[in-house]
Order: structure tokens, then sequence, then C-alpha cells
């Protein structure tokens, strides 16, 4: 979401859906934060150089011939959570909104762990974190 927003139309009221922000949840530990409800700050990466951009999960580097934008964990919304989420690759070093510690159950991002069936196991292991990186051609 734009920090200089342009307002829309007047209050839709026939069963909407929701922007929120996000926060983390149990799992602030893993990242380094201070506490439990962090606002989660997002970013967006604009680069004249690359043109192709892939997230791997599972790997902590590119492959030879990518260069690496960021690494970090996969993380996603509690299954049972009305505002689940699709799984998403968090910087290791996130960076929280100052002043953003309220606990407003908006999106709630937790880190993701491996779970064996359908993943195979091996070459995985049963609830492992999930790294990921970013790499860029």
């Amino acid at each position: 979401m734009s920090d200089e927003p342009t307002t829309g139309q007047s209050t839709y009221n026939t069963r909407p859906s929701y922007i929120y922000g996000a926060e983390f949840q149990q799992g602030h530990e893993v990242f380094g934060l201070p506490r439990n409800d962090e606002d989660i700050a997002c970013a967006v990466c604009r680069n004249s150089v690359h043109t192709i951009s892939v997230m791997i999960p599972g790997r902590t580097q590119c492959y030879p011939g990518w260069v690496e934008a960021y690494s970090g964990l996969i993380v996603a919304g509690y299954p049972y959570h009305p505002t689940n989420t699709d799984h998403l690759c968090m910087d290791s070093l996130p960076q929280p909104i100052p002043g953003g510690q309220s606990n407003d159950e908006g999106q709630l991002f937790r880190p993701s762990v491996t779970k064996c069936g359908s993943l195979p196991c091996p070459p995985y292991e049963e609830d492992k974190l999930v790294p990921c990186v970013v790499c860029m051609m």
C-alpha cells in the first residue's frame, strides 16, 4: 500500500473484503524481533539491471548464474485463521513498522515448517523451518 494514498469511493457496504496491515505472530523470536505482534513493513524492489526474479523455497542460496536479492524463511498465515495467506519469503532481518506493536489480528504471518507426506522426506525432514532465497537474473 502506498504511503501517499488517493481516497477511493465512499463506503461499499455489500459484504466487502478488507485490506489489513500484517503482523508477526508466534515467530518473532525466529526473526530477532523484540515481541510478538510487530507490524510488518513491506518492500517492493525495482531494478533496471535484472529483469527476472524467482523465489526458491527450501534453498538458502541461488543457483549459479543468478544474483541473490535476499534470503530468509517461508512464512504464511495460520491455516485455520480467517485471514490465511499465501506462502511468502520473508527477509531474515525484517524491519517492523515503528509503533506497530498492538495485536490487531489482521494478516498474521508465522514461520512455516515442513510436513512430510506429499512433501518427500527425505530429502526434507519433518517440522523444520523452511528457508528461502529470492534470486534475480
